[in-house]
């Protein structure tokens, strides 16, 4: 089996046409992998259920996450077969480290392990796809939302980047809730050479006003660092937009660059919540707690923001988190609190989780503890260090083709 040719045609047949094409193009590349039925499954903004991608005149239902097999590979990473049902397989949809949903695959050869190499190149191919002809319709977001989006969080949702990113040498991934109303949470990062900065925003307020201040903190903070600011003057830009544009307003953030070739952290933690450093899978010490005021405070301050520096070991990850985790409450008014977010995190790392699993279970984990009803944006974001014994480590896994 060879999926060569199936990408070939939806690389150079996609192009011409909208969102909307999208199912019947992949469906009608049946064939070239042996197959029937070829359908998309895109995940929900909640990450709770796949939402089928139709047309062509398929049929099928949403599916749950948290219960199928069709979750399991979106949860796992791992193509998923059943033996009660062997004439399909789920693949996870990927573009890069970003988890997009799944890919179902019907064929008469399903149950052959042959066929999972073209069924990755496949869904990787199809992946590209949804990403690159997303922006020229509404298909897809419509498809992804199971409540109405308010304005607020349209504006935030516009602004974020992919929710995980990852190189050989490190993973970082995110979480966002409540998806469909949240407003001053907000969060970027960028990889330039073997430096990810990374920045972590909590606005005050709610609503319209929260997202217009989350828009101009990240926006002043993408400016800073595209300026080629450190750390310190890249705060104080920030700081200075705030004052400027919202003098009654503040951000709490947690700004940080981390150098992937050394493991070189530093950081800036202007008003917001300490950040956890995790080592051999548990949670060994809190990161000092602010070193500087919140964004739009600093004129009361005449320090220049204090810069923390941590030197990581192979295989650290940092927890990153607003107070809208610890300060979830119970019906019965308990907190979530920080003892209960170590404990889970230390559990889902004993459990050997892909990372963006485990923020996916810890917000949702959240979210339940209060009843389904956050008062607060609960936003969390987790890296991890990793550097390869070798440089370019991951050649290894690629074959060299005699000419």
């Amino acid at each position: 089996m060879d999926a060569g040719d199936a990408v070939r045609w939806l690389q150079l047949a996609a192009p011409r046409g909208g969102p909307d094409d999208l199912s019947l193009l992949v469906n009608r590349a049946a064939p070239a992998v042996g197959a029937t039925e070829i359908v998309i499954y895109l995940a929900d903004y909640q990450q709770a259920s796949l939402v089928p991608l139709l047309g062509a005149g398929l049929v099928r239902e949403e599916l749950l996450i948290e219960t199928t097999l069709a979750g399991r590979a979106f949860t796992t990473l791992d193509v998923q077969r059943a033996a009660d049902n062997p004439d399909r397989i789920w693949v996870p949809l990927l573009v890069g480290c970003e988890r997009m949903g799944v890919l179902e695959i019907v064929s008469s050869a399903a149950g052959d392990g042959a066929m999972d190499e073209p069924a990755w190149e496949l869904a990787t191919c199809v992946g590209q796809l949804v990403v690159n002809r997303r922006p020229y319709g509404d298909v897809v977001e419509r498809l992804r939302r199971r409540l109405p989006m308010q304005v607020a969080a349209e504006i935030v949702w516009g602004l974020l980047p992919p929710l995980t990113f990852a190189t050989d040498d490190m993973v970082l991934t995110t979480i966002l809730e409540p998806c469909y109303d949240v407003g001053g949470d907000i969060f970027d990062y960028a990889l330039n050479g073997d430096v990810l900065s990374v920045g972590l925003f909590d606005t005050c307020g709610h609503g319209i006003k929260a997202s217009t201040l989350a828009s101009l903190v990240v926006s002043a903070y993408r400016n800073a660092r595209r300026c080629g600011l450190d750390l310190a003057d890249t705060a104080t830009s920030i700081d200075r937009w705030v004052r400027s544009e919202h003098p009654h307003m503040f951000a709490t953030a947690l700004l940080a660059e981390l150098d992937r070739s050394t493991g070189r952290l530093r950081m800036i933690n202007a008003g917001h919540p300490g950040a956890l450093l995790l080592r051999d899978g548990k949670a060994i010490r809190e990161l000092p707690g602010p070193t500087a005021l919140p964004l739009g405070l600093g004129h009361l301050s005449p320090r220049r923001p204090q810069v923390y520096e941590e030197d990581l070991h192979p295989g650290d990850r940092i927890l990153a988190y607003t107070d809208g985790i610890t300060d979830a409450r119970s019906v019965d008014g308990e907190r979530f609190g920080l003892k209960r977010l170590v404990d889970f995190v230390n559990r889902a790392l004993n459990d050997r989780l892909p990372t963006p699993e485990t923020m996916r279970r810890l917000v949702r984990a959240v979210v339940a503890y209060q009843d389904d009803q956050l008062d607060d944006d609960a936003t969390a974001m987790f890296l991890e260090w990793r550097p390869p014994r070798a440089p370019l480590a991951h050649l290894r896994d690629l074959r060299a083709t005699a000419p």
